[in-house]
């Protein structure tokens, strides 16, 4: 069970990151949704560091 959630926690990452590279790469980003963005990475992220 563990596996399989700090699988899908790491996917959630990698999905997160692509789609912030995406939103920077635009002609004008929308800070908004960038920031919440970063900011959902950035919860998964702790949340990998603490299994």
């Amino acid at each position: 069970m563990q596996t399989a959630h700090l699988t899908a926690l790491e996917a959630k990452h990698a999905g997160l990151d692509r789609k912030i590279a995406d939103e920077s790469r635009r002609p004008l980003p929308d800070e908004v949704v960038l920031h919440d963005l970063k900011r959902q990475k950035l919860r998964v992220k702790e949340e990998l560091e603490q299994l």
